[in-house]
C-alpha cells in the first residue's frame, strides 16, 4: 500500500508526483515545479504551419517563476542542437568554398557527406520537442523515451560511417588514387576537423550537463566526422611526402577509432534503454536518505533514466506506531533531501514501511507474490 499527499492510508505510504506544496525556499540552482497538473499542453492555439514551426523555433515554457527541470533540460538540448547544427552548416559551407576554388570532386563528395551527417541532428531535435509533452494516462512517465530512440538512430549512423570508411580505405588500398589540389584538400580537411570537433565537444558537454545520452552520442557522431576529416588530412600530407598509400592506411586506422566510438555510444544508449544507471547514484540515494531522522532502515532503491530525466524509488522503514501524518512527513523530508542532493533528479517516489514486529508481519498479505 502507498500513501500520497492527497490520499493518506494508515500503514504504507509514498509521496506522489509533486502534488503538494513546499512552503519554503529550495535554495538550489534547479527549480522544481511542484504542481504537474497543468491542464494544458503548451498549445498556443495557433493554426497550420505556424503551430508546427512554432513548436521547433519557439521552445519556451509558461510555467511561471519555477520552471520544471525536465522542460529546462529539453530547452537546453534543443538550443544545443540548433547551435551545433548551425556550426556544422557553417563548416560545410566553408568546405563548399574550397570545393569551388579547387574543383575537386572528392572534396565535393566529402562536403555532401558532412551536410548529410549534420542533418542527423534533426531526429534528436524532434525527440527533444516530443519529450516536452506532459504525461497523460497512456504515457504516464511522459515522452522522454523518444530521446533514447533517437539515440538508436545516431548509433546506427555512426556504424554506417565506420562501414563506409572501412570500404573506402580498403578500396583505395588496392586501387591507389593520386590526390590532386593537395593544398586545397588540406585546407578542407582542417576546416572539417576543427568544425566537427568544436561541435562534438559542445554537444557532449551539454549532454552530460542535462543527462542526455542521445545528445552525447550525437556529439560522438560529430567527432567521428572529425576523424574522417583527419584521415583526409593525413592522406594529403602523405601525398606531399610521396607516400601514396598514406590515405588508405590512415583511413583504416581512423576506422578502428570510429569502432571504439561506436562501442562507447552503443553501450551508453543500450544502458539507457535497459534502465541501467551508475551504481554511484544508488549509493548517493541511500546515503542521503539514511541519516534522515525517523528512518530506521531502507531498501529497494531503484533509479532509471527516461530521456534526460532521472526517476527514483525508495522504501524506508519507520516506527509502526507513527500516525499517517508523521510517516508522511518523514517521507517528504527524504524526498526533499534527494531533490536537493541530486540535481538530475526529476521525481522521487518514497514508499514507507512500518517496522515489522513479532506480533505482526506487515507484508504477509503479498509475501507469496515475491517468492
Amino acid at each position: 500500500m502507498h500513501e500520497s499527499a492527497t490520499n493518506a492510508k494508515p500503514e504504507h505510504q509514498h509521496t506522489d508526483r509533486h502534488d503538494h506544496d513546499h512552503n519554503h525556499d529550495h535554495g538550489h540552482d534547479h527549480d522544481h515545479d511542484h504542481n504537474h497538473d497543468h491542464g494544458h499542453d503548451h498549445d498556443h492555439a495557433v493554426r497550420g504551419w505556424r503551430k508546427w514551426f512554432g513548436v521547433f523555433f519557439h521552445a519556451h515554457s509558461h510555467e511561471g517563476p519555477q520552471v520544471d527541470r525536465a522542460l529546462t533540460g529539453s530547452e537546453q538540448g534543443i538550443r544545443a542542437v540548433k547551435i551545433s547544427l548551425a556550426g556544422l552548416l557553417v563548416t560545410a559551407f566553408l568546405q563548399v568554398i574550397v570545393v569551388y576554388f579547387s574543383g575537386s570532386v572528392a572534396l565535393l563528395a566529402d562536403t555532401i557527406h558532412n551536410f548529410s551527417d549534420g542533418l542527423t541532428a534533426l531526429p534528436l531535435w524532434v525527440a527533444f520537442v516530443i519529450g516536452r509533452r506532459p504525461p497523460n494516462r497512456r504515457y504516464t512517465y511522459g515522452w522522454g523515451r523518444a530521446e533514447d530512440i533517437a539515440g538508436i538512430f545516431i548509433v546506427l549512423m555512426i556504424g554506417f560511417s565506420a562501414v563506409l570508411a572501412a570500404y573506402e580505405s580498403v578500396r583505395r588500398l588496392f586501387e591507389p588514387q593520386p590526390l590532386r589540389n593537395v593544398g586545397w584538400v588540406i585546407a578542407a580537411a582542417i576546416i572539417g576537423f576543427i568544425g566537427n570537433e568544436v561541435v562534438a565537444q559542445y554537444r557532449i558537454r551539454v549532454g552530460k550537463r542535462i543527462g542526455s545520452a542521445a545528445l552525447i552520442a550525437d556529439g560522438q557522431h560529430s567527432r567521428v566526422d572529425g576523424f574522417t576529416s583527419l584521415a583526409v588530412l593525413g592522406g594529403a600530407i602523405g601525398a606531399l611526402l610521396g607516400w601514396e598509400l598514406a590515405d588508405p592506411i590512415i583511413g583504416i586506422l581512423i576506422t578502428v577509432a570510429i569502432l571504439f566510438v561506436l562501442r562507447d555510444a552503443g553501450r551508453r544508449i543500450w544502458e539507457r534503454l535497459m534502465d541501467a544507471v551508475d551504481p554511484g547514484l544508488v549509493d548517493a540515494i541511500e546515503q542521503t536518505a539514511r541519516p534522515v531522522e525517523g528512518v530506521l532502515d531502507l531498501h529497494a532503491a531503484k533509479v532509471r533514466w527516461i530521456g534526460h530525466q532521472l526517476y527514483a524509488e525508495l522504501h524506508i522503514v519507520v516506527e509502526a506506531s507513527l500516525n499517517t501524518a508523521d510517516s508522511h512527513a518523514i517521507a517528504e523530508e527524504v524526498r526533499h533531501r534527494l531533490l536537493h542532493q541530486l540535481p538530475a533528479l526529476s521525481e522521487a517516489s518514497i514508499h514507507v514501511d512500518p517496522q515489522d514486529s513479532a506480533e505482526r508481519d506487515h507484508h504477509a498479505l503479498t509475501a507469496h507474490h515475491f517468492v
